[in-house]
Order: structure tokens, then sequence, then C-alpha cells
């Protein structure tokens, strides 16, 4: 066989074996809204471990890491730093969260909204920000689902193609078994990015310069600016790197899919002992960046960095290897994929479409729809990858500086008495402008600051203000703020 079919038949069998997962995972569950969303609310440690880890850890980390510490160097450690600091975040946000949407039944961050402030309008736009965020986000996985395809078949399969395949799949299976097929594909999933990471990252300096350590000291003599900020950019100084791990590692799980994700948990203690054993899944990061690094001197003339990792692993390895690093790289592609579209297709569904243009609809009538805008989704998203050239990173960056403008109505939703509907409706408003202009005008950073953190300061400032001239909401779920913070603080002293 040639190298081509041999790495095409490993990485067929990996995607066939993880797609299968997927569509097995609905036996015994009737998927009504609630099991397709939240799988029921029952989730215990090791699935909610695997599904968050499923959707954090993706092409991503796969492609993106090496990638950018190939391109730019010195900046790509924002990345290691903020992959630490998000869990400190879900430590304390996730559990009154989870006891929130317990309590109300939430399946989505705009029914968070809904109920918090009692207006259906913002949480269409919350809803609406969610799906429009999201579609970035989508796009980092298709477009490295194709890279990893056509790299890995040694161009059996050309890029759009295996697009379409891949994401035919995702669709398919979302719309089989919803939540509850995510979480199960992960295990396949995971398991292969643990080896692959692991294998990769240690194995390819071995070859090239005896260890890790001498491959630092070979970039350090060649390229000693690479190593340290602002790498191989013009712009992407300390300032930039210390506004955008705040910028990330507070807003991280404003992300719609990593917030509803919260709902599948059995327990709010489940959450937190989550938040204290995901940063060992962080291991993967650096050894990204070690296969990267590497290819600076190994490959120092490839046109496009976020295939630093596949180009080292087709030199190095044999085919059949190489077809097994680019399953694991496919599934890391399809497994979040998934969980974006199922929470795209319910927030447009459940909390834009239905409040908006027909009220009446039922939650079966709701499930139909969402259903159809995976496929909607997915297509959109194909688009954009196929006619976009962004890189992985920056594409996983412009979604963020628009989703983390929901963090103020979310925090201060849940510790604030004072805060009202239309402090965070101004504040959502202004941070999104300031987010988009800097953006679409080239200032992003701005003065060396990240522009999505500006942005979020500018949102605080306005939320402040605006509530503090307005009269609140005198529903939502007010009254539990005391409970969850005495719930809070007993269970984490308890934890061990």
């Amino acid at each position: 066989m040639s190298p081509s079919a041999v790495a095409l038949t490993a990485m067929s069998g990996i995607v066939a074996l993880g797609s299968l997962v997927g569509f097995l995972a609905r036996f015994h569950h009737k998927m009504d809204l609630e099991q397709w969303t939240v799988a029921g609310r029952g989730f215990g440690l090791v699935l909610v471990w695997l599904l968050m880890a499923g959707e954090i850890y993706t092409t991503f980390t796969f492609l993106g890491a090496s990638g950018w510490a190939y391109s730019r160097g010195g900046p790509v450690l924002y990345i290691l730093a903020e992959s630490y600091l998000i869990y400190v975040v879900a430590f304390f946000i996730l559990p009154p969260i989870w006891e929130v949407g317990r309590k109300y039944r939430l399946q989505t961050q705009a029914d968070f909204f809904q109920v918090r402030y009692g207006n259906t309008r913002l949480a269409a736009f919350v809803a609406l920000v969610g799906v429009v965020s999201l579609i970035p986000y989508l796009q980092l996985q298709l477009t490295g689902l194709g890279l990893i395809v056509e790299v890995a078949s040694f161009g059996g399969i050309r890029r759009t193609p295996a697009m379409i395949v891949g994401f035919s799949l995702v669709a398919a299976f979302v719309f089989v078994s919803g939540v509850r097929g995510i979480a199960w594909a992960s295990i396949v999933k995971d398991l292969l990015l643990l080896f692959a990471a692991v294998f990769v990252g240690i194995a390819v300096p071995q070859v090239y310069f005896g260890g890790i350590g001498p491959m630092f000291a070979a970039l350090a003599n060649a390229k000693p600016s690479h190593l340290v900020m602002p790498g191989a950019t013009q712009n992407l100084g300390h300032g930039w790197y210390i506004s955008t791990v705040l910028l990330i590692s507070l807003t991280f799980y404003m992300w719609p899919h990593y917030f509803a994700a919260s709902f599948t948990a059995r327990s709010g203690q489940i959450l937190r002992r989550n938040a204290v054993i995901m940063p060992l899944y962080v291991v993967t990061m650096p050894l990204m960046f070690f296969v990267g690094l590497s290819a600076v001197l190994v490959l120092p003339d490839l046109s496009n960095g976020d295939l630093s990792l596949l180009a080292m692993v087709q030199k190095t390895f044999p085919a059949w290897f190489l077809g097994i690093i680019g399953g694991a790289g496919a599934l890391t592609a399809m497994v979040p994929a998934a969980i974006q579209l199922l929470t795209g297709a319910t927030l447009y569904s459940k909390n834009l479409f239905r409040p908006i243009v027909v009220p009446g609809m039922t939650d079966q009538q709701v499930a139909k729809l969402a259903k159809t805008m995976v496929l909607i989704l997915a297509l959109g998203a194909l688009f954009f990858a196929i006619y976009s050239t962004v890189s992985l990173v920056s594409l996983f960056l412009l979604g963020f500086a628009g989703i983390a403008q929901l963090f103020p109505g979310v925090v201060l939703g849940l510790y604030s008495r004072r805060v009202t509907t239309s402090g965070v409706f101004a504040g959502m408003a202004a941070g999104i402008s300031v987010a988009m202009f800097l953006l679409l005008t080239g200032r992003d950073p701005y003065h060396s600051v990240n522009a999505g953190f500006i942005a979020l300061c500018c949102n605080f400032a306005v939320t402040g203000i605006a509530s503090f001239l307005t009269r609140a909401h005198s529903g939502g779920f007010d009254e539990t703020l005391p409970a969850l913070a005495a719930a809070q603080s007993e269970e984490a002293g308890s934890l061990t």
C-alpha cells in the first residue's frame, strides 16, 4: 500500500470509531430537549471531565498552539498561563451557575439571563451574541480538520472534501445523540490526544536535538529573539500578554457551550472537583509548543505555521503513525465542533426564534428546529472555512472578544442585587461595539493592550454607571444569592 493509503486507513478507522461511539450513546435515552441539551443533568465526575476536556482541548490545542509557537514564538506562552487560571475562576462560578440551572431548569446561557433579569429581549440578544461568536470557533474546527486530513493523507484528500465529510459526521451524531453522544465520543478523542501530545512532544525534540533542553539551546543560539516577547511579532509584547491572560482567564466560561456544559453535572461539587483535576490536561500544551519550536529549525520555510505539528510528524514517523495522529486530530476537531453546533442551534431555536418570532412553540418543536439549525450552522461555518485564510489562534481570539462581553452580566447577576437589566444591556452593547471597532480597524492590540480586554473594562464601567442610574429588576433569582454563597464557601472548605 502507498503511504497515503496506509495513513488514510488508520485515520478513517479512528474517525469511524469515534463517530460510532457518538451514535451509540443515545440508546436507552429518549432524546427530548432536556436529554439532548443537558443529558438529564445526570453526569458524574468522569463524564463531566470528558465533556469539558473534549470541549476545551480542540484543534486550537492540536494545531494552533504549535502553529503559534512556530510563527510567533514567545507570545504563545499566554496559552500556558490562561490554561491554568481559567480553572480557578471555574471553581468559584460554575457551582453557583449549576445551582441556578438546577432550580430553574436552565438549558442555555441565555436562559440564565432570562431568569435573572426577566427580559426576553436581553436573553435574545445574549443568544445572538453566542451564535455569532460561535461561528469563528466552528470555523476554527473546520479549518483545522481540513488541514489535518489533507496533510495526514499525503494530499490524497483535499481540504474542502475533508471538511464536508467530517462535518457531515459531526452534524449526524449531534442530530441523533445530543450532548450525551459528544461526551462519549470524547473518550476516544481524549485518549488519542493525550497519547499524541505526550509521545510526539517528547519524541520530536529527542530525534532532532537529543532532548528538550538541547532543542531550546539550539533555538536560543540560532534565533534568540523567538523565545522572548514579542517573539517574531511587532506588537504582542508584555502588555498584550498580561491583558490577554486576564481576559481569557476571567471570561473563558462565557463561551455558551462551556457555560451550558455545567448544567449536565449531577451536583455543584462535581464541577468544583472537575476544576481541581482539569489542569492535569494542560500538560498537552507545552508539549505542543516543543513540536512547533523544533520545527522552527527543522522546517524553517513552512508557508503556514498551523501545519508545523503535522509536517514534523510526516517528516519524522512512518505513514501509519501519521494516520493515527491524523485520526486523533480529526476527532479533536469534530468533538468540540459537535458541542458548538448543538449549543448554537439550541440558543437560536429556544432563546432567539421562539420568544421573538413564535412565542407559542412547544419544547418538542424547539427541539426539531434546533436539529435543523445544526445543519444550517454547519453549512455557514463550512462556507467561511473554505473562503477564509485567518490563522486558527486568530479565529479563537476573534470570537473571544465578543463572547467575553457576557461576563459582567453573569458574575454581577450572581453576586450583586443592584445590577439592572438596563445596565447589563448597555454594558454589553458598549463592550461589543468597542471590541468590534478596534478589531475591524486593525487596532488589536491597542497601545499594547488586548482589544477585548479594553472592551471588557468599558463594559464593566458602563454596566456599573447604568445600573446606578436605573432601577433593579425585582424578580429573578436574587433571593438565592446568600444561600449560593454560603453553600459555595462550605463546599470549598470541605474539598480535600
